[in-house]
């Protein structure tokens, strides 16, 4: 956006559009940190904290983000455990996919 469209009078369909689009990817935000919450429960300590980041794509498939290669690996082995338990609040999940995020450190702990 410009410098001088930001001092443009909008309308208030537009303003409430940028609302909503926030308040989607704010919702968004707070289910994929859910879910994330709630495979690092599943999987407890130490393996929990090697999950930085968890998404459930449309198709089904559970996005678990590894903090390294070492222990994506490691975290594969559990992935029919986290899945079942997953599958009570989020029903969609069917199958899991174990990446490696780059630059990425858990938020619970360092393990």
């Amino acid at each position: 956006m410009s410098d001088t469209s930001r001092n443009q009078p909008r309308s208030l369909g537009a303003l409430f559009g940028e609302v909503k689009a926030l308040g989607a990817l704010a919702q968004a935000a707070e289910r994929h940190a859910d879910l994330a919450t709630q495979v690092r429960a599943v999987l407890g300590e130490p393996l929990g904290s090697w999950v930085s980041a968890c998404n459930l794509r449309s198709d089904g498939t559970l996005i678990m983000t590894a903090t390294s290669p070492e222990r994506a690996a490691r975290l594969r082995f559990e992935a029919e455990t986290v899945l079942q338990a997953c599958r009570r609040q989020f029903p969609a999940a069917s199958r899991v996919k174990v990446r490696v995020g780059t630059n990425q450190t858990a938020t619970t702990g360092t393990g």
